[in-house]
């Protein structure tokens, strides 16, 4: 056979897949064809289930000393538009999360990286939500903002992820991850933390017993074969740690960045995103979940990425800003009834989950 046969026969049969392998999958393989591999790699991982929680979320400050081409949501200090959430307000936040959504399980916060404050305030804050709700997971900060409170506070990340697990920091989100590629980094965002620093978040938070979720935003001016050993940076920390709960892909939106003002960039098209999802799924082999966030591609596109390997529509979420900020169209708010009927229709088993993948409710599980 050769070297195409090979890999889809691979993929078909589930088998590990190399660098090259993906690349020739990517370029050549069928769309319908990697949609039923990523099918059968899904229920290999979680059989008909797919999973949401019931979660909100909270962003900080929009005041940001990064300014990152790739960013619509941030401004400069100064801006009129910049705001910093004092204490009394994220209290405030919490306490209408916790009456608007009964059955709260995770508050996710993440926020910028905002001058001139001391790294107690992230403490406060984690420690502010825990009080007011001790048996919700927290979600909180990208390793890139792990970086960040790193050098504000002259502290280690690893001094820096056990204060906050001390004060109640349940796991971290994936973002910032971009593209861990240093020379597209210096590019699309130049003034945070690299591609060493990024992992070296991760793994230590892994060591530490904190999950992380794993993530990619793609489509700007990243190729291919860089878009790719992403995935492949991923699965190769994923074998060291096993501390990745989830992979979730951000298709870039160029609407208002100054990347798109400086690039030609296209959005993202449905195909392109379904395709990039599938073989994310065929890559990631030990990473359990994938998701299909449905503000990032819209409801429509994440429900049809179940039938690409997709096995989680993330939450509710409640109020987002940073995606919206950069064009994304997509509500802000999901029923659980609504979430549900979407997965019914794809023909999966809606599964509410906690934060750590544990099913809540025994008779929507087929696993028990």
């Amino acid at each position: 056979m050769d070297a195409l046969a090979i890999a889809k026969q691979k993929a078909h049969d589930g088998v590990r897949l190399s660098f090259e392998e993906a690349l020739l999958l990517y370029e050549n393989a069928s769309l319908l064809d990697l949609a039923q591999w990523a099918r059968q790699a899904k229920e290999r991982h979680s059989k008909k289930n797919v999973y949401y929680n019931i979660n909100r979320h909270i962003n900080l400050s929009n005041t940001c000393t990064a300014n990152c081409p790739l960013c619509a949501f941030s401004v400069e200090a100064g801006d009129k538009n910049g705001y910093l959430m004092s204490l009394d307000d994220i209290a405030t936040a919490v306490k209408n999360a916790q009456k608007n959504a009964p059955g709260l399980t995770e508050i996710h916060i993440v926020s910028s990286l905002y001058p001139n404050i001391n790294f107690s305030y992230y403490l406060d804050v984690i420690k502010l939500v825990k009080n007011l709700l001790p048996t919700v997971h927290i979600q909180a900060f990208t390793p890139v903002e792990i970086v960040y409170f790193a050098q504000i506070s002259h502290k280690s990340i690893k001094a820096v992820l056990e204060e906050l697990k001390a004060a109640g920091l349940s796991s971290l989100p994936g973002g910032g991850a971009e593209i861990l590629d240093d020379k597209i980094r210096k590019i699309i965002c130049p003034d945070k933390a690299s591609t060493a620093e990024w992992v070296e978040v991760v793994t230590t938070a892994h060591k530490l017993n904190i999950p992380t979720n794993a993530s990619i935003l793609y489509g700007h001016i990243e190729t291919l074969p860089q878009r790719l050993r992403h995935l492949f940076t991923l699965r190769d920390i994923q074998d060291k740690t096993n501390g990745f709960n989830a992979f979730v892909s951000f298709p870039f939106h160029p609407l208002h960045t100054q990347l798109a003002a400086e690039y030609i960039i296209k959005p993202t098209t449905a195909w392109e995103n379904l395709k990039f999802i599938a073989i994310a799924r065929l890559v990631l082999d030990n990473i359990d979940h994938i998701k299909a966030f449905w503000i990032m591609l819209s409801e429509e596109i994440a429900q049809l990425a179940l039938a690409f390997g997709a096995d989680d529509l993330d939450g509710t979420v409640g109020k987002e800003k940073i995606i919206h900020a950069a064009g994304a169209d997509s509500g802000s708010l999901m029923s659980t009834s609504r979430l549900a009927k979407i997965i019914t229709q794809a023909g999966y088993l809606p599964v509410e989950r906690n934060s750590l993948y544990q099913p809540l409710s025994n008779k929507e599980s087929i696993n028990e």
